[in-house]
């Protein structure tokens, strides 16, 4: 059987990265992991957080993408650092499978990007924006807030739930569009098929005051959209593929990062 060739990708601004590549690349060979250039690597091995997993998943279309956590939350980035050894043990030992993770395809007037975790639309001006939303062609509603998120699945954990939007899980076949700080009580998240394709719509403000509204994907500013200029927004033709390491559980990795616990009462106090 040949060898598993892997490669890394390495944010160095974080503190520690030097020396924990070091550390990886001696403990690769000693566990039999042939160390490559990117082009050729079965798995990319992303070191950093979770940024370092997004700039990966963009530089390295099509390839299985292993992140390693030396970052603060880390959900994409989900093994940390006790486990860095033992995850390059399962890769050799093929004790993974490779999940295929939904992306965004974002087009305006010819221009197409893809989108991991979210699109985001936000005022350049720091005032609220007016976004209209229409689905497939039927307007849905319209959004007044100082911003709206479009996210994947992958994506729900990120900017997404930070403005109050519902955490999906990776195969749920679903984009969530949530406002940021809407001017408006009854202004929620919305949950749609991943079917489906979505316009948004800059209008005008009150009293007919036109502004730019920024477009960007996973951080990235891409474009603005000029009063009653349109983003359209659909799933992508092409996945995002992660390995997950033997007995990676979803829910697992949520309750640990976001520290749910269940109830506060004891089991006698109930």
């Amino acid at each position: 059987m040949s060898k598993k060739k892997i490669a890394f990708a390495v944010n160095q601004t974080k503190a520690g990265a030097v020396e924990a590549e070091s550390f990886l690349r001696t403990a690769a060979g000693e566990i039999g992991l042939e160390v490559v250039e990117a082009g050729s690597a079965d798995v990319i091995v992303a070191l950093g957080g979770d940024g370092t997993i997004l700039h990966a998943a963009h530089g390295f279309p099509g390839r299985t993408l292993l992140g390693l956590n030396l970052g603060g939350l880390g959900f994409l980035a989900s093994v940390e650092r006790k486990d860095f050894r033992r995850a390059l043990e399962m890769l050799a030992e093929g004790r993974y499978k490779v999940s295929r993770r939904t992306m965004l395809k974002l087009s305006k007037g010819g221009v197409e990007s893809a989108a991991l975790n979210d699109v985001v639309l936000r005022s350049a001006a720091g005032h609220a924006a007016v976004v209209d939303l229409s689905v497939d062609g039927a307007p849905a509603t319209r959004y007044h807030a100082d911003g709206l998120v479009v996210a994947t699945p992958t994506g729900s954990t990120a900017y997404s739930l930070s403005a109050g939007g519902p955490v999906l899980m990776p195969d749920s076949r679903s984009f969530v569009v949530t406002p940021v700080c809407p001017h408006a009580l009854g202004a929620r998240a919305l949950v749609v098929p991943d079917t489906c394709r979505m316009t948004l719509s800059n209008r005008p403000r009150l009293g007919g005051v036109e502004q730019r509204v920024a477009v960007c994907a996973d951080g990235e500013e891409l474009f603005g959209l000029a009063a009653d200029e349109q983003v359209e927004i659909c799933k992508a033709e092409e996945c995002a593929a992660f390995a997950e390491l033997e007995g990676y559980d979803p829910y697992e990795v949520l309750s640990r990062k976001l520290g749910w616990r269940g109830s506060s009462l004891a089991e006698g106090e109930r």
